[in-house]
């Protein structure tokens, strides 16, 4: 295939995802039940946000034609692919760049994330039979070219160690956080709202820690927060709060809920599922630049950075972790 077939393909892909196929609605409950993490709204909202920020046309062919590579390769690459598994099809850019650079995508999907992106490479190779020579599966990712992995601060180290004698793009645990300024509007506080708590909070552009000024109010913030009160309804997440809600009752620490989400002073820009983290701040341009410089962020959220509502809706230029996977691609050849 050439660039342009492989464009249209994905665009074709785009809009499989948008329309209601029984076969996908059918992966959708399979991807469900093996995850309850993974809410069917959940699952809609991310191959929503793929379909509308990836591929699009216009996007896939401006994207395309800003990067230096050739047709096709003059030499394949099998690139590994260790995906993460903490929202729905969080590892997709990654086999998206590396299908349009022309590569092949040796891909060990997480547990928690198969059912999804294995059905999509069917769907491509029931489509255009040529897309098996691009895409495919191993749990033992051996004799790749280089690697793309995507995990946990530990299982990093270990990537770092399998994969040190080959080009390689390894991705340790990362989070997302806000600056407040305190004139925030309604709106801009619902939009954070889903910035914080979309696919459970659990992605690394969720905001999981806000940086407010001294003295601000956060009744606002909560009753915004308030639309996602039904969370408390899923057990796996009640779990989470009711042990976050026991350790600092126990540990006699200051919070505020709504019943569903928990607010704690913490200078940790981590926090567990169903708790974000808050710090006061004086200088707006002192903070800025020590966030700007904390490599334990992925995005910041408000005026001047990422909008509020967009950290779940990144472009196709918003590389995990600020290192341009494309970029990387080319570099092979």
């Amino acid at each position: 295939m050439n660039i342009n077939e492989r464009i249209d393909l994905m665009v074709r892909l785009g809009e499989y995802f948008l329309i209601k196929d029984e076969a996908l609605e059918s992966v959708k409950e399979k991807a469900h039940d093996k995850n309850p993490w993974f809410s069917i709204d959940f699952i809609n909202l991310a191959l929503n946000n793929i379909s509308k920020n990836f591929l699009q046309k216009d996007l896939l062919d401006a994207w395309a034609g800003a990067c230096t590579f050739n047709n096709t390769p003059s030499t394949q690459k099998n690139i590994g692919i260790v995906m993460a598994g903490n929202i729905p099809m969080v590892g997709f850019h990654d086999l998206l760049c590396v299908f349009i650079s022309g590569h092949k995508a040796i891909i060990k999907p997480s547990s928690k994330d198969e059912v999804l992106i294995k059905h999509i490479a069917e769907k491509l190779i029931e489509w255009n039979g040529e897309t098996k020579n691009y895409i495919g599966f191993s749990e033992r990712l051996k004799n790749c070219d280089a690697y793309i992995a995507t995990g946990s601060n530990n299982s990093s180290r270990y990537f770092e160690y399998y994969f040190s004698k080959y080009p390689s793009i390894i991705r340790p645990t990362r989070t997302s956080v806000a600056v407040l300024t305190g004139a925030e509007t309604t709106t801009e506080l619902d939009l954070l709202a889903g910035d914080m708590q979309l696919y459970y909070g659990m992605g690394c552009r969720n905001v999981t820690k806000l940086y407010v000024p001294e003295g601000y109010a956060f009744i606002d913030l909560l009753d915004a927060l308030r639309k996602y009160n039904h969370f408390a309804d899923f057990h796996k997440y009640r779990n989470n709060y009711d042990y976050q809600l026991a350790l600092l009752i126990m540990n006699r620490k200051f919070y505020m809920t709504n019943d569903s989400i928990i607010l704690t002073e913490n200078e940790s820009v981590f926090a567990p599922v169903s708790q974000v983290n808050y710090s006061f701040y004086n200088e707006p341009k002192t903070l800025q630049e020590s966030l700007q410089q904390n490599t334990d962020i992925q995005c910041i959220v408000g005026k001047g950075f990422t909008p509020f509502g967009k950290s779940q809706s990144p472009s196709l230029t918003d590389y995990a972790d600020g290192i341009d996977t494309m970029q990387f691609l080319q570099s092979l050849a």
